[in-house]
């Protein structure tokens, strides 16, 4: 396939992230000086700047805040995945995060509606990727 996209970079820094999300579980970077929970993962407080950060699991609980549905990309292998949902979620914890909604068709994606998250694998030896679907309430209900 060539030079894949969806893929990050993982490094020293990151490692712990993605190694708890290969394990289902999603981390936070959170503050000891303010206490306010942070993503993307830095390794200061985007808040108050302090160094006195360290990562946290997150209860996997969301919000739509909102999304786009993507009916074209030709990158590798975003192409075989359309359409697709980008979204920016708020996290239980505060942060917003972006990520993609799978199993929740378009039409009834809303504003507000809970998440839950859940992780993709990618079978080629990648990394396993948090992404979130809709709530166990409401699939459910």
């Amino acid at each position: 396939m060539g030079t894949r996209y969806d893929l990050p970079d993982v490094d020293a820094f990151t490692r712990p992230y993605w190694e708890a999300a290969a394990e289902g579980t999603l981390l936070l970077r959170h503050c000891a000086g303010c206490g306010r929970g942070h993503h993307y993962p830095r390794e200061f407080c985007p808040y108050c700047w302090s160094e006195d950060v360290h990562w946290r699991p997150a209860s996997g609980r969301a919000t739509l805040y909102t999304w786009s549905v993507v009916h074209r990309n030709d990158l590798p292998p975003f192409g075989t995945r359309t359409p697709y949902v980008a979204a920016v979620v708020d996290l239980a914890e505060g942060p917003r995060m972006m990520t993609e909604v799978v199993e929740c068709g378009e039409d009834a994606l809303r504003v507000g509606m809970e998440l839950e998250v859940c992780f993709r694998a990618d079978g080629d030896g990648g990394v396993t990727v948090p992404v979130f679907r809709p709530g166990a309430r409401l699939v459910a209900g």
